[in-house]
């Protein structure tokens, strides 16, 4: 029979043997030191010069002193002793000043951290990954850093997406409560696109950008040019709001051709034009005007211009350009004035146009 256990080399109590506490208790001892084993430094070449009992390391190479010889070894120190455990594969230690677990693969000690995780099917950081998301983080914050040309990287950073086919979807979906409120990618289509949504399931184009050509395009940009289809007859020094009751075009429907003004949708800064044609009634000798104005009964500054002189019917027109910041739902109309004289303000090329730019 031999006189130690197979694997940790804890002495037998034999037969014959006197004072066997003292086996014992060095088992008891070889066991402490073994079990659930932590060790506070694997770099060491000598031993410390005030341990305290208890303290274990593993030896560094090249080890000297009552260490020598004892390289790779696990030692601990107890009973005013260095005592050698020699490890065996499997083996698995906590490193204390590194914070890393070690394990003997009979030749040295590797870290349990891996270098590579290579084909996993699922990871999670901080929560449970599963089939729909096989890589989940729950964090509140993470940093993508280039590596630098110091550490033998080219200072760049990349980060890739790729998607199937074109008609593929490829994007970012940014959400609140799980509700998507944007998604910003390739949907459909090679074409950039940003989408918002307030339910997650209406979305508006806030852009797109075409792939062939670069050129941008906001769908839901409040922009419109109407005009009126009539001859707009004005009394004599009278401001009269033009009859602006067509439109050739009005993304958003901001222009309300009923009312025959422009209604802000959204607050920012909008550019407004117009042309008045005149149109001859009686003379020709009178001063056409024309301005915008701001909830029925502000005149816009910038907005306001005239022709003196004679008119020449249907070639004699005034254009308005203006920018102006607006509240959602205020209101801009057209209104035109002669002196001197009545006349009309032409139909069809008598227009009013605007769009927001900021």
């Amino acid at each position: 029979m031999a006189d130690t256990t197979t694997n940790l080399q804890l002495p037998y109590l034999l037969a014959s043997q006197a004072q066997k506490h003292v086996t014992h208790n060095e088992a008891i001892r070889l066991l402490d030191g073994l079990v659930q084993m932590s060790v506070i430094d694997r770099d060491l070449t000598a031993p410390p010069s005030s341990p305290a009992d208890g303290d274990r390391y593993i030896v560094g190479s090249g080890a000297t002193g009552d260490w020598s010889g004892w390289d790779l070894s696990v030692v601990l120190y107890a009973d005013g002793i260095w005592t050698r455990l020699a490890p065996r594969a499997g083996w698995r230690v906590w490193v204390e000043d590194e914070g890393a677990l070690l394990v003997y693969n009979g030749a040295t000690w590797t870290s349990l951290t891996p270098a590579a995780l290579q084909n996993m099917a699922l990871l999670g950081i901080g929560t449970a990954a599963d089939a729909a998301n096989p890589f989940s983080a729950k964090l509140n914050a993470a940093l993508w850093t280039a590596l630098t040309t110091a550490e033998g990287g080219d200072g760049d950073l990349y980060y890739t997406m790729n998607k199937e086919t074109a008609s593929d979807d490829l994007g970012l979906s940014l959400q609140t409560g799980y509700v998507t409120k944007a998604l910003l990618g390739l949907f459909g289509s090679d074409d950039l696109r940003l989408a918002v949504s307030d339910d997650g399931a209406t979305f508006f184009d806030a852009f797109s950008v075409d792939r062939l050509t670069g050129v941008m395009d906001q769908p839901r940009l409040p922009r419109f040019k109407g005009y009126t289809n009539y001859d707009n007859y004005i009394a004599t020094e009278t401001w009269t709001k033009i009859a602006i009751n067509n439109t050739e075009y009005n993304d958003q429907g901001a222009f309300d051709a009923t009312n025959n003004h422009f209604v802000a949708p959204v607050a920012g800064t909008y550019l407004l034009g117009a042309s008045l044609l005149y149109k001859e009634n009686s003379a020709t000798n009178m001063k056409m005007r024309g301005r915008l104005v701001l909830n029925g009964s502000t005149e816009i500054k910038g907005s306001l211009g005239e022709i003196s002189g004679n008119h020449f019917s249907e070639a004699t027109a005034i254009w308005l350009q203006t920018m102006v910041m607006l509240d959602a739902d205020d209101t801009v109309e057209l209104q035109g004035y002669f002196r001197n004289s009545d006349a009309y303000f032409a139909a069809d090329h008598t227009t009013f146009w605007g769009c927001k730019v900021g």
